[in-house]
């Protein structure tokens, strides 16, 4: 089984969101339904970016470094060097 640590940025806004998921597509059926509070006002959202883990764990702690940076810089330098 996989997991996944992703960025999603906002077609309206511009702005990135950052999560974690065992499912990605399912997941991006969901933030672009309204079914994710958080990101009910930036859709659509597109995936811009994400890593693959082994484990829920591994996923999530990632997901809380990216956040952690609390940069948007560091966000758009990770997309660029998978580009």
């Amino acid at each position: 089984m996989k997991f996944f640590t992703y960025i999603l940025c906002s077609l309206k806004t511009g702005k990135y969101y950052v999560g974690h998921s065992q499912d990605l597509d399912l997941r991006i059926v969901k933030h672009n339904a309204g079914e994710v509070k958080s990101t009910r006002s930036g859709r659509p959202w597109k995936i811009v970016y994400f890593e693959v883990f082994e484990t829920r764990s591994e996923s999530f702690k990632r997901e809380k470094e990216i956040k952690n940076k609390k940069s948007r810089k560091y966000i758009t330098a990770l997309i660029n060097k998978r580009e």
